[in-house]
């Protein structure tokens, strides 16, 4: 591993501990040539996943496109980042769990309505109506008749 700051090979690991929920490694390590210390992360290498769009277009897993929906329903709601934070983990580790190649955007879009739901009522009508694409007030209204009943 190469020296962030003075790109000498000379580096060594010092400590070695479980990051993320052990799906990663931490690894503090110390430039020989230097002296300044770094941490890297180690994590298992994942098969791509493709996204299938709803027009059919096909594009890699992006976890930043997710987070961004999330954070514009839950925009200036009191929802902690941690519970944000956690149910992206949650619906990315399902999502990945299925050990498909291909996953249809609509699955990802109902698991993470589905946990909204459970974490903020407004946030997840936000989400929702951007998500189901509600071209009316009546549609908005039938939407929230369900989440009522």
């Amino acid at each position: 591993m190469k020296c962030p700051f003075c790109s000498s090979e000379n580096t060594r690991v010092i400590d070695s501990r479980p990051a993320d929920d052990n799906y990663s490694i931490r690894r503090r390590r110390l430039c020989d040539d230097c002296g300044k210390r770094f941490t890297t992360y180690e994590k298992v290498e994942t098969i791509p996943l493709i996204i299938i769009k709803k027009d059919n277009n096909r594009e890699q897993y992006d976890r930043s496109k997710m987070e961004g929906g999330v954070l514009r329903a839950c925009h200036k709601r009191p929802i902690a980042t941690d519970t944000i934070t956690k149910m992206i983990d949650d619906v990315e580790t399902e999502i990945f769990n299925r050990e498909e190649k291909e996953i249809p955007s609509t699955v990802i879009g109902e698991l993470l309505m589905d946990r909204l739901k459970d974490v903020d009522q407004v946030a997840y009508v936000r989400f929702a109506s951007v998500y189901r694409e509600f071209k009316d007030v009546n549609t908005f209204m039938n939407e929230l008749k369900k989440m009522l009943q």
